[in-house]
């Protein structure tokens, strides 16, 4: 991680995404721009937590550790998203690990700032409101989708998710012989049913198998088939 601190970059961030009002003047110079290389790791599962993050460039993943040590990705996100969030409001520790996808900058400020300057201050707590709201419906519909959908719809909405480049061309080993049955998991299916879909949507030439990665052939025609994208 490079911690970056300028201020005039991080107005034009919260330009960008209308946030001035929701971190007021005296909490901007507590605030950093901090920069992840990709597969960078955020923040982990279980250690204290103390700073809210606020993604304004880049995809991150989101995921859980199982105390069998298998790896559930519960959804990836591009901005605006906050991650920290939950955790401020609750007093926790944190709850899910956060990693990079691609490059990613994300606004910081510690909670000690937060408590000491805003912890009354409507705007900000809307603000927290508004997205932990979101966060809740989001989840409510992730179940709905994984119940309601055919799982090539599932899985054509994930191989969207993650792919790595605007293209949409490459995929990295988030798909590999490895973890295709945390895959499966994820969107709710088997592992052999997941391969047979993984066969079809190559024959039909939505996508390639090569050495363990995915190519994405037809971006279009893989978006039409998941309609709403559920995992971001």
């Amino acid at each position: 991680m490079e911690e970056i601190h300028q201020s005039q970059q991080i107005m034009d961030y919260l330009k960008q995404y209308q946030l001035e009002a929701v971190f007021h003047e005296h909490l901007r110079p507590h605030m950093t721009l901090c920069q992840f290389e990709k597969c960078e790791l955020i923040c982990r599962e279980g250690e204290a937590s103390e700073y809210l993050y606020v993604l304004v460039e880049g995809k991150i993943k989101i995921f859980t550790t199982s105390p069998q040590d298998k790896t559930l990705v519960l959804c990836f996100k591009t901005p605006l998203e906050v991650v920290g969030d939950i955790e401020y409001v609750r007093e926790s520790n944190i709850v899910n690990t956060v990693q990079a996808v691609s490059p990613v900058v994300m606004l910081r400020i510690h909670y000690l700032w937060l408590t000491e300057l805003a912890s009354d201050y409507a705007p900000l707590l809307q603000f927290l409101l508004k997205i932990i709201s979101h966060k809740f419906y989001i989840d409510s519909n992730f179940s709905n989708f994984n119940l309601m959908y055919p799982v090539d719809v599932r899985l054509a909405s994930y191989l969207l998710s993650i792919s790595t480049d605007e293209g949409g061309t490459v995929l990295h080993e988030e798909l590999d012989a490895f973890n295709l049955t945390d895959i499966a998991n994820l969107i709710g299916t088997s592992y052999r049913h997941l391969n047979r879909v993984i066969q079809k949507l190559c024959a039909d030439g939505y996508i390639q198998r090569d050495q363990g990665l995915i190519r994405i052939k037809n971006r279009a025609g893989l978006r039409h088939i998941a309609g709403h994208n559920i995992y971001e």
